[in-house]
Protein backbone atom coordinates (compact mmCIF):
# COMPACT_ATOMS: atom_id res chain seq x y z
CA UNK A 1 0.00 0.00 0.00
CA UNK A 2 2.82 2.53 0.96
CA UNK A 3 4.86 1.59 -2.57
CA UNK A 4 1.28 1.85 -4.69
CA UNK A 5 1.23 5.72 -2.98
CA UNK A 6 4.88 6.23 -3.22
CA UNK A 7 3.95 5.51 -7.36
CA UNK A 8 1.55 7.71 -6.94
CA UNK A 9 2.79 10.63 -6.09
CA UNK A 10 6.13 10.11 -8.37
CA UNK A 11 3.72 9.37 -11.23
CA UNK A 12 1.75 13.28 -10.10
CA UNK A 13 5.56 14.77 -10.06
CA UNK A 14 6.23 13.24 -13.33
CA UNK A 15 2.63 14.40 -14.89
CA UNK A 16 3.23 17.99 -13.70
CA UNK A 17 6.77 18.09 -14.53
CA UNK A 18 6.00 17.29 -18.22
CA UNK A 19 3.91 20.40 -18.42
CA UNK A 20 5.12 22.81 -16.02
CA UNK A 21 3.73 25.96 -17.44
CA UNK A 22 0.36 24.38 -18.32
CA UNK A 23 0.45 23.63 -14.15
CA UNK A 24 2.08 26.76 -12.80
CA UNK A 25 -0.58 29.00 -14.39
CA UNK A 26 -3.04 26.58 -12.94
CA UNK A 27 -1.40 27.17 -9.63
CA UNK A 28 -1.57 31.21 -10.29
CA UNK A 29 -5.57 31.48 -8.98
CA UNK A 30 -4.70 29.10 -6.13
CA UNK A 31 -1.33 31.36 -5.61
CA UNK A 32 -3.26 34.53 -5.56
CA UNK A 33 -6.17 33.66 -3.18
CA UNK A 34 -3.65 31.57 -0.40
CA UNK A 35 -1.59 35.54 -1.07
CA UNK A 36 -4.58 37.30 0.12
CA UNK A 37 -6.04 35.25 3.05
CA UNK A 38 -1.96 35.16 4.07
CA UNK A 39 -1.87 39.24 4.07
CA UNK A 40 -5.32 39.55 5.77
CA UNK A 41 -4.52 37.32 8.56
CA UNK A 42 -0.79 38.73 9.05
CA UNK A 43 -1.35 42.22 9.06
CA UNK A 44 -4.75 41.76 11.65
CA UNK A 45 -2.25 39.68 13.92
CA UNK A 46 0.59 42.17 13.45
CA UNK A 47 -2.09 45.42 14.59
CA UNK A 48 -3.38 43.14 17.34
CA UNK A 49 -0.03 42.29 18.49
CA UNK A 50 0.67 45.70 18.80
CA UNK A 51 -2.41 46.71 21.05
CA UNK A 52 -2.11 42.92 22.53
CA UNK A 53 1.85 44.13 23.82
CA UNK A 54 0.89 47.69 24.82
CA UNK A 55 -2.36 46.83 27.04
CA UNK A 56 -0.03 43.63 28.66
CA UNK A 57 2.22 46.24 29.91
CA UNK A 58 -0.24 48.74 31.29
CA UNK A 59 -0.61 46.12 34.58
CA UNK A 60 -3.44 44.08 32.56
CA UNK A 61 -6.24 45.71 34.81
CA UNK A 62 -7.63 48.29 31.54
CA UNK A 63 -10.88 47.87 29.95
CA UNK A 64 -12.50 49.59 27.83
CA UNK A 65 -15.74 51.08 27.26
CA UNK A 66 -16.91 52.07 23.60
CA UNK A 67 -20.95 52.77 22.46
CA UNK A 68 -21.85 49.89 20.33
CA UNK A 69 -22.09 51.98 17.21
CA UNK A 70 -18.40 52.36 17.80
CA UNK A 71 -18.20 48.15 17.29
CA UNK A 72 -20.50 48.09 14.19
CA UNK A 73 -19.47 51.51 12.67
CA UNK A 74 -15.33 51.96 11.23
CA UNK A 75 -13.63 54.74 11.93
CA UNK A 76 -11.43 56.42 9.25
CA UNK A 77 -7.70 55.22 9.28
CA UNK A 78 -5.13 53.13 11.56
CA UNK A 79 -4.02 55.97 13.80
CA UNK A 80 -7.43 57.72 14.69
CA UNK A 81 -10.49 56.69 17.27
CA UNK A 82 -12.65 58.59 15.09
CA UNK A 83 -14.46 61.90 13.27
CA UNK A 84 -16.94 63.56 14.90
CA UNK A 85 -19.56 62.41 12.40
CA UNK A 86 -18.66 58.92 13.18
CA UNK A 87 -19.72 59.26 16.44
CA UNK A 88 -22.10 61.73 16.41
CA UNK A 89 -24.56 59.49 18.25
CA UNK A 90 -22.76 57.95 21.28
CA UNK A 91 -24.63 56.46 23.81
CA UNK A 92 -21.76 57.24 26.00
CA UNK A 93 -22.43 59.95 28.93
CA UNK A 94 -21.21 62.19 31.14
CA UNK A 95 -23.13 60.49 33.92
CA UNK A 96 -22.12 57.29 32.91
CA UNK A 97 -18.73 58.31 33.92
CA UNK A 98 -19.56 59.60 36.91
CA UNK A 99 -21.44 56.20 37.63
CA UNK A 100 -18.51 54.34 36.75
CA UNK A 101 -16.46 56.26 38.77
CA UNK A 102 -17.98 55.09 42.10
CA UNK A 103 -18.22 51.32 41.48
CA UNK A 104 -16.33 49.02 43.66
CA UNK A 105 -12.78 48.11 42.54
CA UNK A 106 -12.75 51.01 39.67
CA UNK A 107 -9.25 52.70 40.70
CA UNK A 108 -9.36 55.62 37.97
CA UNK A 109 -11.53 56.09 34.53
CA UNK A 110 -11.45 58.79 32.21
CA UNK A 111 -13.39 59.63 29.17
CA UNK A 112 -12.17 60.42 25.66
CA UNK A 113 -13.90 62.79 23.35
CA UNK A 114 -12.44 63.51 20.19
CA UNK A 115 -12.85 66.90 18.57
CA UNK A 116 -12.85 67.81 14.94
CA UNK A 117 -11.70 71.40 14.21
CA UNK A 118 -8.46 73.29 13.09
CA UNK A 119 -5.46 73.51 15.49
CA UNK A 120 -3.31 76.54 14.55
CA UNK A 121 0.13 77.99 15.81
CA UNK A 122 3.00 79.60 14.14
CA UNK A 123 1.60 76.65 11.05
CA UNK A 124 -1.72 74.95 10.48
CA UNK A 125 -1.25 71.51 11.85
CA UNK A 126 -2.08 68.38 9.38
CA UNK A 127 -5.03 66.90 8.81
CA UNK A 128 -4.62 64.01 10.60
CA UNK A 129 -4.32 65.67 13.78
CA UNK A 130 -6.18 65.20 16.83
CA UNK A 131 -8.01 67.24 19.58
CA UNK A 132 -8.85 65.13 22.47
CA UNK A 133 -10.73 66.46 25.52
CA UNK A 134 -10.28 64.19 28.40
CA UNK A 135 -9.16 64.38 32.19
CA UNK A 136 -6.15 64.01 34.52
CA UNK A 137 -6.42 60.05 34.95
CA UNK A 138 -5.67 59.44 31.18
CA UNK A 139 -1.72 60.16 31.84
CA UNK A 140 -1.84 57.47 34.93
CA UNK A 141 -4.35 54.94 32.87
CA UNK A 142 -1.97 55.05 29.62
CA UNK A 143 1.16 55.86 31.49
CA UNK A 144 1.30 59.03 29.43
CA UNK A 145 5.08 60.51 29.76
CA UNK A 146 5.70 64.30 30.06
CA UNK A 147 8.76 65.07 28.54
CA UNK A 148 8.56 69.27 29.30
CA UNK A 149 6.49 70.60 31.77
CA UNK A 150 2.86 69.02 33.14
CA UNK A 151 -0.07 66.98 31.84
CA UNK A 152 -3.47 68.51 32.91
CA UNK A 153 -4.52 69.21 36.54
CA UNK A 154 -7.91 70.14 37.72
CA UNK A 155 -5.61 73.00 39.60
CA UNK A 156 -4.33 74.66 36.27
CA UNK A 157 -6.75 76.88 34.13
CA UNK A 158 -8.83 75.21 31.78
CA UNK A 159 -7.67 76.70 28.60
CA UNK A 160 -4.15 74.79 28.24
CA UNK A 161 -3.03 72.00 26.27
CA UNK A 162 -0.52 69.36 26.06
CA UNK A 163 0.90 68.95 22.76
CA UNK A 164 2.03 65.96 21.07
CA UNK A 165 5.82 66.29 20.12
CA UNK A 166 5.13 65.78 16.68
CA UNK A 167 2.86 68.33 16.26
CA UNK A 168 4.96 70.67 18.26
CA UNK A 169 7.49 70.54 15.46
CA UNK A 170 4.39 70.55 12.82
CA UNK A 171 2.76 73.81 13.90
CA UNK A 172 6.03 75.45 15.58
CA UNK A 173 9.29 73.73 13.93
CA UNK A 174 9.98 72.75 17.26
CA UNK A 175 9.59 70.17 20.35
CA UNK A 176 9.92 73.11 22.64
CA UNK A 177 7.43 74.84 22.28
CA UNK A 178 6.25 75.17 26.43
CA UNK A 179 4.48 78.24 27.36
CA UNK A 180 3.74 78.82 23.59
CA UNK A 181 0.03 79.99 22.51
CA UNK A 182 -2.30 78.14 19.86
CA UNK A 183 -5.43 77.94 18.41
CA UNK A 184 -7.89 75.18 18.97
CA UNK A 185 -11.74 75.83 16.78
CA UNK A 186 -10.50 79.83 17.30
CA UNK A 187 -9.89 79.82 20.98
CA UNK A 188 -6.87 80.89 22.78
CA UNK A 189 -4.87 78.16 24.66
CA UNK A 190 -1.58 77.71 26.40
CA UNK A 191 1.01 75.08 26.29
CA UNK A 192 1.57 73.45 29.61
CA UNK A 193 2.93 70.20 28.85
CA UNK A 194 4.61 68.21 26.14
CA UNK A 195 4.65 64.36 25.07
CA UNK A 196 7.09 62.29 25.51
CA UNK A 197 7.65 60.54 21.64
CA UNK A 198 5.56 57.73 21.43
CA UNK A 199 6.03 55.91 18.17
CA UNK A 200 2.68 53.77 18.61
CA UNK A 201 -0.51 55.29 16.38
CA UNK A 202 -1.59 52.31 17.14
CA UNK A 203 -2.77 51.82 20.34
CA UNK A 204 -6.14 50.89 21.94
CA UNK A 205 -7.39 54.42 22.69
CA UNK A 206 -6.58 54.13 18.93
CA UNK A 207 -5.36 58.06 18.88
CA UNK A 208 -1.82 58.97 17.85
CA UNK A 209 -0.38 61.03 20.91
CA UNK A 210 2.24 62.46 19.15
CA UNK A 211 -0.12 64.25 16.66
CA UNK A 212 -2.40 64.86 19.19
CA UNK A 213 -3.80 68.00 21.50
CA UNK A 214 -5.14 66.97 25.01
CA UNK A 215 -7.37 69.59 26.45
CA UNK A 216 -8.68 69.70 29.56
CA UNK A 217 -12.82 67.73 29.53
CA UNK A 218 -14.40 71.18 30.16
CA UNK A 219 -13.03 73.01 27.82
CA UNK A 220 -13.76 70.09 24.98
CA UNK A 221 -17.41 70.42 26.11
CA UNK A 222 -17.69 74.28 25.42
CA UNK A 223 -15.79 73.87 21.90
CA UNK A 224 -17.81 70.70 20.83
CA UNK A 225 -21.76 70.60 21.95
CA UNK A 226 -24.47 71.26 24.32
CA UNK A 227 -24.25 67.69 24.60
CA UNK A 228 -20.94 66.17 25.10
CA UNK A 229 -20.38 63.42 22.84
CA UNK A 230 -17.81 60.81 24.63
CA UNK A 231 -16.47 57.94 22.09
CA UNK A 232 -14.72 56.35 25.02
CA UNK A 233 -14.09 55.61 28.60
CA UNK A 234 -10.94 54.37 29.90
CA UNK A 235 -11.01 52.24 32.86
CA UNK A 236 -8.40 50.82 35.88
CA UNK A 237 -9.27 48.60 38.41
CA UNK A 238 -7.23 48.45 41.94
CA UNK A 239 -5.92 45.31 40.84
CA UNK A 240 -5.89 42.70 37.81
CA UNK A 241 -7.83 40.19 39.73
CA UNK A 242 -10.85 42.54 40.49
CA UNK A 243 -10.82 43.32 36.70
CA UNK A 244 -13.50 40.60 36.00
CA UNK A 245 -15.45 41.91 38.73
CA UNK A 246 -15.44 45.49 38.11
CA UNK A 247 -16.39 44.95 33.98
CA UNK A 248 -19.39 42.67 35.26
CA UNK A 249 -20.32 45.78 37.92
CA UNK A 250 -20.16 47.97 34.96
CA UNK A 251 -22.06 46.29 32.53
CA UNK A 252 -24.85 46.03 35.16
CA UNK A 253 -24.78 49.90 36.10
CA UNK A 254 -24.54 51.64 32.25
CA UNK A 255 -27.26 48.84 31.41
CA UNK A 256 -29.82 50.00 34.09
CA UNK A 257 -28.83 53.79 33.32
CA UNK A 258 -29.73 53.16 29.30
CA UNK A 259 -32.95 51.41 30.50
CA UNK A 260 -31.54 47.90 29.70
CA UNK A 261 -30.63 48.87 26.34
CA UNK A 262 -27.32 47.28 25.42
CA UNK A 263 -26.01 49.90 22.93
CA UNK A 264 -22.12 49.87 24.36
CA UNK A 265 -19.58 47.27 25.03
CA UNK A 266 -17.04 46.86 27.39
CA UNK A 267 -13.78 45.06 26.64
CA UNK A 268 -10.60 43.70 27.94
CA UNK A 269 -8.09 41.99 27.28
CA UNK A 270 -7.36 40.83 23.72
CA UNK A 271 -10.77 41.94 22.83
CA UNK A 272 -9.37 45.86 22.77
CA UNK A 273 -6.89 44.56 20.42
CA UNK A 274 -9.28 43.66 17.32
CA UNK A 275 -8.41 45.75 14.87
CA UNK A 276 -11.34 48.43 13.88
CA UNK A 277 -10.53 50.93 11.92
CA UNK A 278 -12.12 51.87 8.38
CA UNK A 279 -8.50 51.15 6.27
CA UNK A 280 -8.43 48.08 7.50
CA UNK A 281 -11.75 46.65 7.30
CA UNK A 282 -11.42 47.90 3.82
CA UNK A 283 -8.28 46.50 3.32
CA UNK A 284 -9.61 43.25 4.18
CA UNK A 285 -13.08 43.40 2.09
CA UNK A 286 -10.55 44.20 -1.31
CA UNK A 287 -8.35 41.09 -0.05
CA UNK A 288 -11.27 38.87 0.77
CA UNK A 289 -13.23 39.41 -2.42
CA UNK A 290 -9.56 38.85 -4.28
CA UNK A 291 -9.26 35.35 -2.53
CA UNK A 292 -12.66 34.44 -3.12
CA UNK A 293 -13.01 35.03 -6.55
CA UNK A 294 -9.15 33.79 -7.07
CA UNK A 295 -9.27 30.48 -5.19
CA UNK A 296 -12.68 30.25 -7.43
CA UNK A 297 -11.19 30.78 -10.16
CA UNK A 298 -8.16 28.50 -9.28
CA UNK A 299 -10.32 25.65 -8.31
CA UNK A 300 -12.17 25.87 -11.46
CA UNK A 301 -8.31 25.95 -13.17
CA UNK A 302 -7.66 22.37 -11.31
CA UNK A 303 -10.72 21.26 -12.65
CA UNK A 304 -10.26 21.90 -16.36
CA UNK A 305 -7.07 20.72 -16.17
CA UNK A 306 -7.26 17.37 -14.69
CA UNK A 307 -10.31 16.99 -17.04
CA UNK A 308 -7.94 17.77 -19.75
CA UNK A 309 -5.12 15.59 -18.18
CA UNK A 310 -7.80 12.80 -17.90
CA UNK A 311 -8.37 13.00 -21.83
CA UNK A 312 -4.90 12.69 -22.74
CA UNK A 313 -4.11 9.88 -20.82
CA UNK A 314 -6.95 7.80 -21.69
CA UNK A 315 -5.15 5.04 -22.68
CA UNK A 316 -2.66 5.32 -19.81
CA UNK A 317 -6.18 4.58 -17.62
CA UNK A 318 -6.96 1.51 -19.94
CA UNK A 319 -3.34 -0.32 -19.65
CA UNK A 320 -3.08 0.19 -15.89
CA UNK A 321 -6.62 -1.16 -15.22
CA UNK A 322 -5.90 -3.90 -17.30
CA UNK A 323 -2.95 -4.84 -15.19
CA UNK A 324 -4.87 -4.56 -12.25
CA UNK A 325 -5.87 -1.33 -10.99
CA UNK A 326 -9.35 -0.85 -9.18
CA UNK A 327 -11.07 2.46 -9.41
CA UNK A 328 -10.05 2.90 -6.59
CA UNK A 329 -6.55 3.31 -7.37
CA UNK A 330 -7.08 5.20 -10.29
CA UNK A 331 -8.45 8.07 -8.07
CA UNK A 332 -5.88 8.30 -5.91
CA UNK A 333 -3.21 8.94 -8.74
CA UNK A 334 -5.69 11.91 -10.07
CA UNK A 335 -6.73 13.05 -6.47
CA UNK A 336 -2.93 13.31 -5.61
CA UNK A 337 -2.29 15.15 -8.68
CA UNK A 338 -4.95 17.59 -7.85
CA UNK A 339 -4.30 17.86 -4.37
CA UNK A 340 -0.21 18.56 -5.47
CA UNK A 341 -1.15 21.19 -7.48
CA UNK A 342 -3.59 22.79 -4.65
CA UNK A 343 -0.67 22.84 -2.60
CA UNK A 344 1.59 24.00 -4.79
CA UNK A 345 -0.24 27.06 -5.21
CA UNK A 346 -0.47 27.17 -1.41
CA UNK A 347 3.06 27.44 -0.50
CA UNK A 348 3.61 29.92 -3.13
CA UNK A 349 0.36 31.36 -2.29
CA UNK A 350 1.90 31.49 1.31
CA UNK A 351 5.11 32.78 0.46
CA UNK A 352 3.97 35.59 -1.99
CA UNK A 353 1.72 36.82 0.73
CA UNK A 354 4.09 37.76 3.65
CA UNK A 355 6.22 39.35 1.12
CA UNK A 356 3.22 41.45 0.31
CA UNK A 357 2.55 41.90 4.03
CA UNK A 358 6.07 43.48 4.90
CA UNK A 359 5.52 45.95 1.62
CA UNK A 360 2.55 46.98 3.06
CA UNK A 361 4.21 47.31 6.75
CA UNK A 362 7.03 49.04 5.47
CA UNK A 363 4.52 52.26 5.29
CA UNK A 364 2.87 51.05 8.96
CA UNK A 365 4.15 51.21 12.40
CA UNK A 366 3.96 47.43 12.88
CA UNK A 367 5.09 43.99 11.18
CA UNK A 368 3.47 41.04 10.22
CA UNK A 369 2.90 38.31 12.42
CA UNK A 370 4.13 34.98 11.74
CA UNK A 371 2.24 31.88 13.01
CA UNK A 372 1.72 28.25 12.70
CA UNK A 373 -2.50 29.54 12.49
CA UNK A 374 -1.69 31.13 9.15
CA UNK A 375 0.40 28.44 7.37
CA UNK A 376 -1.75 25.91 8.69
CA UNK A 377 -4.65 28.11 7.45
CA UNK A 378 -2.57 28.22 4.09
CA UNK A 379 -2.11 24.50 3.39
CA UNK A 380 -5.93 23.53 4.50
CA UNK A 381 -7.48 25.75 2.00
CA UNK A 382 -4.66 24.60 -0.68
CA UNK A 383 -5.75 20.55 0.41
CA UNK A 384 -9.18 21.57 -0.12
CA UNK A 385 -9.29 23.00 -3.34
CA UNK A 386 -7.09 20.90 -4.54
CA UNK A 387 -9.21 17.84 -3.13
CA UNK A 388 -12.95 19.42 -3.92
CA UNK A 389 -12.07 20.60 -7.85
CA UNK A 390 -10.30 17.12 -8.08
CA UNK A 391 -13.08 15.07 -7.01
CA UNK A 392 -15.19 15.35 -10.09
CA UNK A 393 -11.63 14.54 -12.66
CA UNK A 394 -10.57 11.60 -10.59
CA UNK A 395 -14.09 10.00 -10.42
CA UNK A 396 -14.55 10.53 -14.36
CA UNK A 397 -11.39 8.56 -14.44
CA UNK A 398 -12.01 6.16 -11.81
CA UNK A 399 -15.08 4.79 -14.04
CA UNK A 400 -13.94 4.58 -17.28
CA UNK A 401 -14.67 1.45 -18.88
CA UNK A 402 -10.63 -0.42 -19.18
CA UNK A 403 -11.97 -1.68 -23.21
CA UNK A 404 -12.93 1.47 -24.35
CA UNK A 405 -9.28 3.24 -22.97
CA UNK A 406 -7.46 0.91 -24.96
CA UNK A 407 -9.13 0.91 -27.90
CA UNK A 408 -9.15 4.64 -28.40
CA UNK A 409 -6.27 6.31 -29.82
CA UNK A 410 -5.08 2.25 -30.99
Amino acid sequence: MRSLMINHIQNARQSLRSNRLRSYLTMLGVTIGVASVTVILSLSGGASQVVSSQVDALGGNIAVIRPEAAQKNTVPNLTQITSQRDFSASTLTEHDLKLIKAIQHVDQAAPLMVLGGAIKGEKLAPANSTIVATTPELATISKLVVADGQFLSDDINQNTVVIGDQLSINVFGTDRSLGRALTIRGQPFTIVGILKRLNNPINYNAVDFDNSVIINYESGKQLGQITPQIQQIDVRSDSVNNLGQAIIDINKVLSTSHNGENDFTVLSGSQIAQPTSQLFFAMAGVTTAIAAISLLVGGIGIMNIMLVSVAERTREIGIRKALGANNQDIMSQFMIESMAIGLGGGITGYLVGYLISYGICSFLPFEPVITWQIAATAAFISVVMGTVFGIYPALRAAHKDPIESLREYS
